[in-house]
This record gives C-alpha cells, structure tokens and sequence, in this order.
C-alpha cells in the first residue's frame, strides 16, 4: 500500500482519534470545556444536560471518523497486495489528529464561540492559539513521520 493510497484512511482515523482524545481528555477528565459551554452554561442541571448532549453528538461523531477510517483502510488493503508500513499510517494518522486541532479550533473557537479550550482562566485565547499550534505540530510530525518510511516499505 502506498502512502498515497493510506493518507485518507488514516487521516480519518488520526481525526476521530483526535476527536476522542478531546472529548475524553478536556471534556470529560479534566472538565475545561464541554461541546458548547461558552452558549449554554454547566452551572445548572439543563445546561450541564444540553452541553452532555452535544458532547455525546461529538463522540459519536468521532466514532464515525474512526469506523469510515477503518472499513476505508481495510477497503484499500484488501485490494492492494503490497504491505502497508506502520510508519506511513500512523504518520497520517497524526496528520489526522493535527487537522482535527486546526479545524475544531478555527471553527468552534474563533468562527461560531461554541466555547474555547479554557474559560475559566479569563484569557481563553492563548489557549486557543496553543490548540491551533498543538494542531500544526501534529500534522508535520505526522506528515514527517509518513514521508519517513523506506521506499521498500511504502511504494
């Protein structure tokens, strides 16, 4: 399989995963956000019932990236005989959860204000540019790590 070929199923699978490491990690354990915190408060039973519910969409959400990442993956290596190399998957995989960093954050941060990484600390955009850069660095390293692997292995 060829790096070409494994971009998309692991980039799909590096943004469910992303998605998951969100939710599970700043919204769950940590409890510095949830889906739209920012609109809709988690002081009250309501608000802390309608942001759980949001995050359940989002989880499930990445669920799905994660499961079309794997029927697409097992797709294309059914199909091609050639090995496919860890490195090149995992490398779009990172790639994936990078892209899910950018995209999650320029769109809930900064265009719709669904809520920010953390709110409770009274400067919220530093923590956002963070996430962005957390973002960037993932997909190099992950589009590093992809173009890495010995053309035996990959072509």
């Amino acid at each position: 399989m060829t790096a070409r070929t494994s971009a998309a199923p692991g980039t799909l699978i590096g943004i469910g995963l992303g998605g998951f490491i969100d939710g599970i990690v700043l919204h769950q354990i940590l409890q510095w956000h949830h889906m739209i915190s920012h609109q809709t408060s988690v002081d009250t039973v309501v608000g802390l019932e309608q942001n759980t519910f949001w995050d359940g969409l989002f989880h499930a959400a990445a669920w799905v990236a994660v499961a079309a990442g794997i029927a697409l993956l097992w797709h294309r290596c059914r199909d091609d005989s050639r090995p496919l190399a860890s490195r090149t998957l995992w490398g779009w995989a990172l790639f994936g959860w990078g892209l899910f960093n950018v995209l999650e954050g320029v769109v809930n941060h900064h265009i719709l204000g669904v809520h920010h990484v953390r709110d409770d600390l009274g400067a919220p955009l530093g923590w956002d540019l963070g996430f962005l850069a957390l973002g960037l660095l993932l997909m190099l390293g992950g589009y590093a790590l992809q173009r890495s692997t010995p053309a035996a292995c990959s072509r």
